[in-house]
């Protein structure tokens, strides 16, 4: 606009110089100023329109920018008006939970003065319940004075008499009171050791696997035909007596075709003889001299086999500096059977059992191993040697340079010692394990049914006992007692007791579970 009007003031300010200067020319002048007057009125009328254009342009877009304005003080109106909603609606559920809370302390309070006089409650019970022992022990005082002075009046006792007698039964009543104690704390440690007891039994079983063993005391030799019984036995039996005189076995020759028997306890004169008769029978050479000679060639082969057969057992089991003596006696239990279980193959099996339950157990596996192997050593001389075989073995153990615990395991491995140490418990475990599982140990059927019923005679013989059965191949003894002659507390001293007699009456392989049963019945009939 500011353009246009000075535009337009230059135009009239030419306008009016040329009027003022050039006179004659005032008519051409006002012609001209009228055109330029027009042409003036012209831009003016379009500088207005141009003007008026640009500001309803300017107009318009201030409108815009008011309506843009205005739709975002809206959207904020409404940002702001949602995000109050939502914080009154957190106030809202905030003064809720507070109520509840509330409410819960409420109830809080009320179970509290509840308890409270529950608890007040339980203490007055327990002040009357102690009132009540105080009074029940003076009257069991006072009749422990009554009883001591009838006592005195009736048996004509002296005063440090019917002392002792009363000791006696106090002595008695906190026996059975310890007892009880014991046997609460042996069933707590059974109840936490016994889950990890099977595991590791268990895993040492599956882990091992051995052929079913049945050894005999005879010797079967079988001869090319029967015409070799007659040059076995020689002129007048001279053959058949010096081959019994050089081994030291019975020679048994009778109606079975083409077969001799070899009799003999000794296991390693037994092999003896059947490897010489085999020899001889081979060579056909059969006469005294022959005989003899023979008989020294093979027990030096015996003594060699056993030599070496320690020596892969040792080495197969992986135990190092061992006696060369206790090498020989580990060889000669190959020789050495017990209810025809190989002795041998028992003594790897308890070695490797020990061993397994060690690894289980984080012990000494190389110790566990030794002792295993070296457990029943003393059969392989209980024969020559008075005593039992775990002392034996403990002697010779000791003899030949096995330290004191090596030495306390053997001797302890069937209870007559003392254990030191818990790989000697391991190889208790560890040898009843071997010699009572199926197919290990076999006896002969009347020793067996001897064995079973005398079990049961040692059970009956006890008072208060209505039945007794031998169960589970005689590896369990269960006894059934009268309930109003046998009480609680008498029915652990009965399994005692019985337990005692089988380990010292009878001869058994592995253990026997006493199982004492007392229970009362109550029978009606409704009609």
């Amino acid at each position: 606009m500011g353009v246009v009007m000075l535009f337009l003031g230059v135009i009239i300010g030419v306008a009016v110089g040329g009027f003022f200067m050039v006179g004659h020319q005032q008519s051409l002048a006002r012609g001209k100023l009228e055109e330029a007057k027009r042409e003036a009125k012209r831009i003016i009328d379009e500088a207005r329109k141009e003007a008026e254009a640009i500001k309803k342009e300017r107009i318009l877009e201030a409108k815009e920018e008011i309506h843009k304005e205005r739709l975002q003080f809206e959207e904020e109106v409404r940002r702001k008006k949602a995000e109050l909603e939502k914080a009154e609606s957190r106030i809202v559920m905030r003064e809720e939970n507070l109520d509840r809370r509330a409410q819960n302390l409420d109830l809080r309070e009320k179970e509290l003065r509840i308890f409270e006089e529950q608890l007040k409650n339980r203490e007055s019970e327990l002040e009357q319940a102690k009132a009540e022992l105080e009074e029940a022990k003076k009257e069991l005082e006072d009749l422990k004075e009554e009883a001591r002075k009838k006592l005195q009046e009736i048996a004509k006792m002296t005063e440090e008499e019917a002392k002792e007698a009363l000791k006696n039964a106090m002595i008695e009543e906190a026996r059975r009171e310890a007892y009880e104690i014991v046997r609460s704390i042996e069933e707590e440690a059974k109840e936490t050791a016994e889950k990890k007891a099977k595991e590791i039994i268990a895993l040492a079983i599956q882990r091992y696997a051995a052929e079913e063993v049945a050894e005999t005391t005879v010797s079967v030799v079988h001869l090319p035909s029967d015409e070799m019984k007659g040059r076995i036995i020689g002129r007048e039996g001279r053959n058949i007596r010096a081959f019994e005189a050089a081994t030291g076995v019975d020679l048994i020759i009778d109606d079975t075709p083409e077969t001799v028997v070899l009799s003999c306890h000794d296991s390693v004169r037994r092999e003896v003889a059947r490897r010489a008769l085999e020899a001889l029978v081979k060579d056909g050479r059969i006469h005294p001299a022959r005989i003899e000679e023979v008989v020294k060639r093979k027990r030096r082969e015996v003594e060699n086999f056993i030599k070496e057969l320690g020596e892969s057992t040792v080495f197969e089991l992986g135990i190092h500096n061992l006696h060369p003596e206790l090498v020989k006696l580990v060889g000669r239990l190959y020789f050495r059977t017990s209810y025809a279980q190989n002795m041998l193959e028992h003594s790897k099996e308890v070695a490797t059992f020990c061993g397994i339950m060690a690894a289980e157990l984080g012990l000494d596996v190389a110790f566990a191993k030794r002792i295993g192997l070296l457990h029943d050593i003393g059969k392989a001389v209980d024969h020559e040697v008075e005593g039992s075989h775990a002392l034996i073995g403990a002697e010779l153990a000791k003899k030949y340079g096995e330290n004191e615990k090596v030495v306390n395991a053997i001797a302890s491995h069937h209870g007559e010692v003392e254990p030191q140490t818990v790989e000697a418990v391991l190889l208790a475990a560890a040898d009843a394990l071997s010699a009572a599982r199926p197919g290990a140990r076999r006896e002969m059927v009347e020793a067996y049914l001897k064995r079973i019923a005398k079990m049961e005679e040692i059970a009956q013989s006890y008072e208060g006992v209505e039945r007794a059965y031998a169960i589970q191949a005689g590896r369990e003894l269960r006894v059934i007692v009268i309930p109003e002659e046998v009480s609680d507390e008498d029915i652990y001293f009965l399994a005692k007791e019985i337990a005692g007699r089988l380990k010292n009456e009878l001869t058994y392989p592995g253990q026997i579970k006493v199982h004492v049963i007392r229970e009362t019945r109550a029978v009606e009939y409704a009609t």
